[in-house]
């Protein structure tokens, strides 16, 4: 008789295999178990969550947002693929988009302690001020006895300079769970948010020590304080164990990556193209008022490739063109090409010369023509 055949390893055991394995600092060797469940369900939000979750407890914010990213684009998006979005949107720092995340985690979730909690955290860490300091005690409201409730309004009140509620509020946490003393220090990403805001009062405490003045801003109100909160205590700076980093990518971003670079091309070279015919036609009428016109309007379109190109791309923009010079030049050509284009505008409007504008639409058109051609 033949031997049985083992079962295959389900998505949810590669994810369970990835939090014993961070609990150990191998956030590499997690990371590689994600990749495993991915392969045979590319699209689960609880694997690519966790899958972020690695990235931002190894201090790898690209991936991380890449990953975060993929699990928010099921509808409607789970609460903790949101959380993770934010966190790797303000560790690369896009804080207009961590807080509006954060806004509609508390917006949506009023009555959840953990969506109370988390938001005023993310808010605070993206755009701190009343509206976070709010939320932070309406999270201690809404769940009294959970000690992270009270860590998050220390973390809160800390960045607000109001010392002595956040060590008010420490106190409390302690006192509800006295492990959050040892939160900081630790490697593994199940209670990974805990580890952050814990991790984050710590270096506002090392801050308030070197003489940061105590005061609270007049801008601020802050609710009469429960006497629970009362016994201060001090956060002890920790150090954070060695953990193994992932030395490899486990999403494939490549193909989003030149699709990215792509669109970029052609609008930026159909931008360009336009803006110089209608600078040609300007100058018919007046090479003065073309000349100012072409400035103005090279400046904005130049910024507006820029702009467009870095907020399109999952990873890093040298990354992508390194990537790109290697394995599909072409592309990368076309990418130089849309962002030299708009520059002749500006050496139009310095110099003059008709020359100019044509040398500028002639490399606007061969870069749509190499991003035709550089499809395999």
């Amino acid at each position: 008789m033949s031997a049985p055949m083992e079962p295959e390893t389900t998505p949810e055991e590669h994810r369970q295999r990835a939090f014993l394995l961070a609990d150990l600092g191998r956030y590499d060797e997690a990371a590689e178990e994600i990749a495993a469940g991915l392969s045979s369900a590319p699209q689960e939000a609880k694997l690519l969550t966790t899958l972020a979750t690695i990235h931002l407890a190894a201090e790898q914010p690209d991936q991380a947002l890449a990953a975060a990213d993929r699990a928010a684009s099921a509808t409607p998006p789970a609460l903790g693929s949101l959380v993770v979005r934010a966190m790797a949107l303000t560790d690369c720092r896009r804080f207009g988009d961590a807080a509006r995340i954060a806004e509609a985690i508390l917006r949506d979730h009023p009555t959840d302690p953990y969506a109370q909690r988390t938001g005023a955290a993310l808010l605070s860490e993206a755009r701190n001020g009343q509206e976070a300091l709010n939320a932070a005690w309406n999270g201690v409201r809404v769940a009294p006895a959970e000690a992270e409730a009270h860590l998050v309004l220390a973390v809160v009140a800390a960045r607000l300079r109001l010392f002595d509620l956040a060590q008010k509020a420490y106190a409390e946490a302690l006192e509800l769970d006295s492990t959050i003393g040892d939160a900081a220090s630790e490697v593994g990403i199940v209670r990974f948010e805990r580890r952050r805001w814990a991790r984050a009062l710590e270096d506002l405490a090392e801050e308030a020590s070197l003489g940061v003045p105590p005061e609270v801003p007049e801008t601020l109100e802050t609710p009469e304080t429960p006497e629970a909160l009362e016994r201060p205590k001090k956060v002890e700076k920790t150090e954070p164990a060695p953990v193994a980093r992932p030395f490899r990518q486990v999403l494939d971003v490549s193909q989003e990556s030149a699709d990215a670079v792509r669109e970029t091309v052609q609008y930026a070279a159909a931008g360009t193209l336009v803006v110089s015919v209608l600078t040609a036609a300007m100058t018919l009428v007046n090479a003065g008022i073309s000349r100012v016109w072409a400035g103005m309007i090279g400046v904005l379109v130049f910024g507006a490739v820029v702009i467009w190109f870095s907020s399109r791309l999952p990873e890093p923009g040298g990354v992508v063109l390194r990537r790109l010079r290697s394995s599909n030049r072409r592309l990368a050509i076309a990418a130089y090409l849309s962002f030299v284009a708009p520059l002749f505008l500006l050496v139009y409007a310095g110099l003059g010369g008709v020359a100019t504008l044509v040398t500028g639409m002639i490399l606007a058109a061969v870069a749509e023509v190499l991003v035709v051609t550089s499809r395999k």
